[in-house]
């Protein structure tokens, strides 16, 4: 007997993105079992959800098997950050990878269908700009990010071969720089890190000259896209770009905080990392054309509502 009410998990379900994806799934009226083994993810990013009758909380780590009945998959577990995934990169690759291997024969047990969410990172530093999805990309397999980059390049991989081998029903959506509540704040992430500097009045650290650009999208516009491609057709399995088109120097980034904040922070300059890209920007037109997706938050409007949680959360650490 088969429920109207989906059963989804989704792992790395405590994390940044994973909670708000929980909060929308449940706001549909679905059943959500939440995992995750909290190395980058807290409870408090769900705790509101907890007295909620259709959410549970499953502490696990994808690595290793997990036996549930569920109808979908959103698999979303591994750091992101290069502070959190390079803190442990054999376990990087092993989250990317193991626990593709693992979600993937969940789904195929429960005939499932599943989200993977990749990466702008498998274009690497792209040598085509915008980045499209037919571009293979440019990536170093043996450098400080390639823990990430290349597992997440293997976990699709792993998504095609068992859609092509199993029949499986894959989505594979490649996210592109997304910011709002929830960040971590110590992630290394540029939105996060410019916010909590200027908020604090300490220097903010742009690393080369500023001139590398991103592309920043708004968290609710990014689920959008998530339950978006999962509701597309069966045939229809991506990858697909995810992220915000509008492009911005990371000097542009910092001074726009500035502004937001009132802040008298300072910029300082440090050495860029390696492999760091130099452009960041994704080409939508297959999200526009499949899903009628179209970020719709302006950077300043998504900033704002930004800086209000971080300068909230530092507010109550200085207490």
């Amino acid at each position: 007997m088969r429920f109207s009410k989906k059963r989804i998990l989704v792992t790395g379900g405590s994390g940044f993105l994973g909670s708000h994806l929980c909060e929308r799934l449940l706001e549909q009226g679905n059943d959500v079992l939440c995992l995750d083994n909290f190395f980058t993810g807290t409870k408090e990013n769900i705790i509101h959800l907890m007295d909620n009758p259709n959410f549970e909380l499953l502490r696990h780590d994808v690595t290793f098997p997990l036996y549930v009945e569920v109808d979908e998959i959103y698999n979303l577990a591994c750091p992101a950050s290069p502070i959190h995934y390079q803190f442990d990169p054999v376990q990087t690759t092993k989250t990317c990878v193991h626990g593709a291997i693992n979600m993937l024969g969940l789904a195929k047990r429960v005939k499932a269908k599943i989200f993977q969410a990749s990466t702008s990172e498998v274009y690497g530093d792209p040598q085509v700009h915008p980045q499209v999805e037919s571009y293979w990309g440019r990536v170093n397999p043996i450098g400080h990010r390639s823990c990430y980059d290349e597992g997440k390049r293997c976990a699709e991989t792993l998504f095609f071969d068992y859609h092509r081998q199993h029949n499986l029903r894959i989505k594979v959506g490649r996210i592109f720089n997304t910011y709002g509540p929830r960040m971590h704040p110590n992630d290394g992430r540029v939105v996060s890190n410019f916010i909590v500097q200027a908020l604090q009045g300490k220097p903010m650290t742009i690393y080369g000259d500023g001139s590398q650009t991103r592309s920043f999208c708004y968290v609710s516009d990014l689920i959008d896209a998530f339950v978006g491609i999962m509701a597309t057709e069966d045939s229809f399995t991506g990858p697909m770009n995810m992220g915000n088109p509008g492009e911005f120097t990371i000097r542009e980034l910092a001074e726009i905080i500035i502004e937001l904040t009132g802040s008298s922070s300072k910029l300082v300059f440090e050495p860029l990392p390696s492999d760091d890209p130099v452009q960041r920007k994704p080409d939508i037109s297959l999200a526009r054309q499949k899903l009628k997706w179209n970020p719709e938050t302006v950077l300043r409007d998504g900033l704002k509502v930004t800086i209000d949680f971080f300068d909230t959360l530092l507010a109550k650490a200085a207490r």
